[in-house]
């Protein structure tokens, strides 16, 4: 199951309070999305100068980059209080009106996957967005009437791994629109360094960049890989991870030197010694190595793509020279790129 990865990208259960612990509070503490931070400083700045609510704001971008944390920053340095919630949360209107007018002045209100929100309730955030107002309807048939009621002006945040699933209409209304940016090596560096130091570990710099280098441009996954190499370094070390402590609890882990698991290893594999490299069909692949089509296409392919390592043609999949290379197989020679 994708819950039992390492190297997942989304939240596992029980990982939220901890989570919460390691997120910066400010902008100056935030690490990495520098566009992003620098034109949303800006935009803060001008909007506590005027004394109005910042304009509604869309982040999108694979998860664990850091989404909800820069909501949160957003909502701080604005000094008003933020109301989280999601998409599916949100199952009619009347939750929407429940949580709009208890927003008080300037608010933020931030909604996690909201491509997932239902059409009805969209079509209330409409004039929320706009008008920081709410129609609705009284009653039924022909003795129904339709009511405005005023809210607090608030900033909407969104948020979203699948911005191609948004309505024009909804897309429309956000004034900033930020794309998040897989991490480098020195910036998930740094990110692992500042959160080792918050849990009190010592770690050195080899490990910090080795983590780094396997954690998929990821700081949700690098954060879970220090506690759990701290795991290691506490029970078959001396508590301090040295390089020696973190190859083998990786290893143990089964993350390899790219990031990839055993169920990326299996797809690729299972291209290249069954379906003779692709191309071929995810739905086969699923099947071929028992897993489901959705963990496929939502925890393993984005990443074995911008790795270089398959790349998706008309046909299907295909596992490139970089897939062979990495598996130690010799690719065929009418397959050479």
């Amino acid at each position: 199951m994708d819950n039992e990865r390492i190297t997942s990208a989304g939240i596992k259960t029980g990982e939220q309070r901890q989570e919460a612990g390691l997120r910066p509070q400010y902008l100056a503490d935030y690490i990495g999305q520098q566009s992003a931070k620098e034109n949303l400083k800006i935009f803060i700045d001008a909007a506590r100068l005027r004394g109005e609510p910042l304009d509604h704001v869309l982040f999108y971008g694979p998860p664990g980059l850091g989404k909800t944390t820069l909501a949160g920053i957003i909502a701080n340095e604005l000094g008003v209080d933020i109301k989280i919630t999601s998409g599916p949360a949100i199952g009619r209107a009347g939750d929407l009106a429940a949580i709009l007018t208890n927003l008080n002045e300037n608010d933020v209100l931030f909604i996690d996957e909201i491509h997932r929100l239902n059409r009805s309730v969209e079509e209330v955030l409409y004039s929320a967005m706009e008008d920081y107002a709410l129609d609705i309807i009284i009653g039924k048939g022909p003795s129904a009437r339709s009511i405005r009621l005023d809210l607090a002006k608030f900033t909407l945040i969104g948020a979203t791994t699948r911005a191609g699933s948004l309505s024009a209409p909804l897309r429309d209304r956000f004034g900033v629109i930020s794309k998040f940016e897989m991490y480098t090596t020195e910036e998930l560096k740094k990110i692992l360094a500042r959160t080792a130091g918050i849990l009190g570990v010592e770690v050195d710099d080899e490990s910090l960049t080795e983590m780094a280098r396997r954690s998929r441009g990821t700081p949700r996954v690098a954060n879970r890989m220090l506690k759990r190499i701290r795991d290691f370094s506490q029970v078959r070390g001396n508590g301090i991870i040295d390089i020696n402590i973190t190859r083998e609890g990786l290893n143990a882990l089964g993350v390899d030197e790219l990031g990839l698991e055993r169920i990326d290893r299996e797809i690729l594999r299972a291209i290249i010694e069954r379906f003779n490299g692709g191309p071929v069909g995810v739905d086969t692949i699923a099947a071929s190595i028992g897993e489901e089509r959705v963990t496929i296409e939502d925890s393993s392919e984005p990443y074995l793509i911008q790795a270089g390592l398959l790349y998706r043609t008309q046909k299907g999949r295909m596992v490139s020279s970089l897939g062979y290379k990495h598996l130690g197989i010799e690719m065929p020679e009418d397959r050479e790129e």
